[in-house]
């Protein structure tokens, strides 16, 4: 990957992980690039969007799973009061349904934790300059699940959901928890998992990102809200 051009001013980054010495290797790392510079670190989602709101980063260098909560839910949160600041976040793992859903919460990237040290700095710039990157090997699986699911569900008979299955489904789609689809729809959780249950059965699927392609894909027999 090609350097960016530096940026007029140290990219501003605020870095996010539960892991004490993944954070000072992502110290280390940037103390040493000149276009970047490391406003200060968290811990836990809440402790994230604290200091997300006190230093204004331009850049949130975020883990996947935090302690008192997701990395979703935090990007959506930051997000919302900081909408100037960008999310870039690091994974341990080649998860499509979380890509799907970090997507959904303004997630500016999504990369592995085994990226080496040059590509995650221009990562950083790229996602700083107002691009978007992903790690290919998981652009990849996302995009062949869903050609797959769309092609095939293409022959399928029309699926009858009830208003509030293509309610729940809709926001599902978005990348909202059960927890939060409970409380939009002022829902139990058990509730509502019962009903992404039975959406999963009408549909034919067994995971959340092939619902959120089913929901996404151009078909006339898609649900939608009424």
């Amino acid at each position: 990957m090609a350097s960016l051009e530096s940026t007029p001013h140290p990219i501003r980054l605020l870095l996010v992980d539960d892991h004490e010495i993944f954070l000072l290797g992502l110290q280390t790392l940037f103390s040493r690039v000149p276009s970047i510079r490391v406003l200060g670190e968290a811990r836990t989602a809440a402790t994230a969007l604290s200091e997300a709101l006190r230093l204004t980063p331009d850049v949130v260098l975020m883990s996947l799973r935090l302690p008192d909560g997701t990395g979703v839910e935090s990007c959506r949160e930051i997000r919302a009061v900081c909408p100037n600041t960008k999310v870039l976040f690091l994974s341990s793992y080649q998860d499509d349904e979380a890509l799907l859903a970090a997507t959904f919460a303004g997630a500016s990237g999504y990369l592995q934790k085994q990226i080496d040290h040059i590509a995650l700095t221009v990562a950083v710039e790229a996602v700083a300059n107002g691009q978007s990157v992903v790690d290919p090997q998981i652009t990849t699986a996302v995009l062949d699940g869903m050609r797959t699911l769309s092609s095939s569900s293409e022959k399928d008979a029309p699926v009858k959901l009830s208003p509030q299955q293509k309610r729940v489904l809709a926001l599902l789609a978005e990348g909202k928890t059960n927890k939060e689809i409970a409380q939009a729809l002022k829902l139990a959780d058990k509730t509502v998992a019962n009903y992404v249950h039975h959406i999963f059965q009408k549909i034919h699927v067994t995971r959340r990102s092939q619902a959120t392609a089913y929901y996404l894909r151009p078909s006339p027999n898609r649900a939608k809200l009424p």
